[in-house]
């Protein structure tokens, strides 16, 4: 196959890189770890993305996810559209974010109250907040390969002992802030039994992606999650549940609907902001009626419910409440699956294919891969070919094998089995 031209999208990098770190607003963008430079997206529809240079890619990336109804779904585009000529920013209450977190309460009732903010990080970072003026202690609880936004206490690697409290993983961050957040395994139940019978009192939160999709895609053994929710409760330790990336995507409940666990607090973002900078934490009356106006803990933000993020969520989840639509996205999220495993095979290369419900991560090695240092060890070198190999076929998978893919409502049998032959010619490369 020709080798796809990426002229203009090699000049904009040229241009960019001259006024951006690494030229990108966001690093994994930079294809680091892939080689090669970016490609520039020009316009997007359903299932595919359009780059500058008039390339057209089957997308699996999907923004990272929230584009769950595919790129620029009419309904969300019309939408908007009258949303805007309204006004797109008031600074002040609207009907619209009454309407989305009803919507939003009615998936998830564990989220009693909630607060709209702009980013997943913003939740992630509240619902902290919330959760240590709450219990009046400071320590936090995270897991290796875990992601949370980029607030300076989640930016935490673990120390160099089981219960030694973390250190910085990036310049930057103060150490003090660092001191105050724990680091444990995934999946690993022992460790934080451990941690809880050596300094519950201390600890405010726990919080998690309940399946990892930051280090690819990472499933809960069997017992974890329901072992977390039980210690968390014995010891009086606010559970925290990021379904910033699982929510809506691994059911229609999210994690905590697929596995049965009802955590303390949750963190969304993504699918309920339909494409547009959304994000919300909620949980329990008692914790989230500590924050302000109606207690002490202070958070705010200007465009927060903006009515151009409620509009895009509100049309979005309106669609995803119909009967057929997750039956439809399970259909194809497990088709996609069937034929990657299959292609691989065929190959004759070894992958470990991981699934939960319509996230997935094809990771090449022939070991289980149950937390962040099983999916370290998997050979990142074959990834970064294979997705050369993948976008020059005109396929479209995240630039880092640490990262999820996604399926569309708008993805057809078609474009499976497009990407399944990409993905055979790909792997005998690889091989």
């Amino acid at each position: 196959m020709p080798k796809l031209s990426h002229k203009r999208s090699k000049e904009l990098f040229n241009k960019a890189k001259r006024i951006m770190p690494g030229g990108v607003n966001s690093p994994v963008r930079a294809f680091k770890s892939v080689g090669g430079n970016p490609i520039f997206i020009d316009s997007a529809k359903g299932s595919k993305i359009y780059d500058v240079d008039g390339n057209e890619y089957i997308d699996y990336v999907l923004s990272w996810g929230p584009m769950i109804l595919g790129h620029t779904h009419p309904k969300v585009i019309n939408a908007l559209k009258k949303a805007a000529e309204k006004g797109t920013s008031f600074g002040a209450p609207t009907p619209l974010e009454v309407e989305l977190a009803e919507m939003v309460k009615k998936v998830y009732p564990s989220m009693e109250i909630m607060r709209m903010v702009n980013s997943g990080t913003e939740a992630t970072m509240s619902a902290i907040r919330a959760a240590r003026g709450f219990t009046g202690s400071d320590k936090v609880v995270k897991f290796e390969g875990c992601y949370h936004g980029h607030a300076d206490g989640l930016l935490v690697k673990a120390g160099s002992g089981l219960a030694t409290f973390g250190v910085p993983t990036s310049p930057g961050v103060p150490k003090d802030y660092a001191r105050n957040t724990i680091t444990l395994p995934y999946n690993d139940l022992k460790a934080f039994k451990k941690i809880c019978e050596k300094a519950a009192k201390h600890i405010a939160c726990v919080i998690i992606e309940p399946v990892v999709g930051n280090s690819g895609c990472i499933l809960p053994k069997s017992g974890y999650l329901e072992g977390l929710r039980k210690l968390t409760a014995k010891y009086g330790i606010v559970l925290i549940f990021d379904e910033v990336m699982t929510g809506f995507r691994v059911s229609y409940g999210g994690a905590q609907k697929a596995f049965n666990i009802k955590p303390d607090m949750t963190c969304l973002g993504k699918v309920i902001g339909g494409g547009l900078p959304v994000g919300a934490y909620g949980g329990k009356k008692e914790i989230m009626r500590m924050i302000s106006p109606d207690g002490p803990v202070y958070q705010a933000g200007t465009l927060s419910g903006n009515p151009l993020a409620m509009t895009a969520g509100i049309e979005t989840l309106k669609i995803l409440a119909r009967p057929d639509t997750y039956k439809k996205l399970m259909a194809k999220s497990a088709l996609l699956e069937e034929s990657l495993k299959d292609a691989a095979k065929r190959a004759g290369v070894a992958t470990k294919f991981y699934r939960a419900g319509t996230m997935f991560c094809t990771y090449f090695t022939d070991k289980e891969v149950c937390n962040f240092t099983d999916a370290a060890r998997t050979d990142m070198d074959k990834f970064g070919k294979f997705f050369r190999e993948m976008l020059n076929s005109g396929v479209n998978i995240a630039p880092s094998g640490y990262e999820a893919g996604f399926m569309s409502l708008a993805h057809t049998n078609s474009d499976i089995r497009k990407t399944a032959r990409a993905a055979y010619e790909a792997f005998k490369k690889v091989k």
